[in-house]
């Protein structure tokens, strides 16, 4: 097996261990977090109706500078979405990541911004 697809495999054991203990309902939605090389991406889905309530992203927006930041933009901007959506707490999935830089920089402006993770 191959570095690359051994990474992938373990990425994707994280990611369904998480996924098992992480279920978000209508009253705490789950805040899923996707980042890539370029792009971040964030969404509130209530589990129970298979429903996304809220999402942002940076695709599409003329947003500059490092990925942390933009990060950080994304996490400021669905904790506003959630607040308009009526949403005051979520269940953080972390999507097999470690919780460290871009991650805890979008987690971090989101808290700072009244959402309870």
């Amino acid at each position: 097996m191959s570095n690359l697809a051994k990474k992938l495999l373990n990425k994707s054991l994280r990611k369904n261990r998480v996924r098992a203990k992480v279920n978000g309902t209508d009253k705490r939605p789950r805040l899923t977090v996707t980042i890539s090389n370029r792009h971040v991406n964030a969404q509130l889905i209530d589990d129970a109706k298979g429903v996304t309530l809220a999402s942002s992203t940076t695709v599409g927006r003329k947003q500059t500078g490092p990925l942390k930041e933009q990060a950080a933009f994304i996490g400021t901007d669905i904790a506003k979405k959630a607040k308009k959506a009526g949403i005051k707490k979520a269940v953080f999935d972390r999507n097999g990541r470690q919780y460290a830089a871009r991650l805890a920089a979008l987690a971090d402006a989101a808290r700072n911004e009244g959402l309870e993770i």
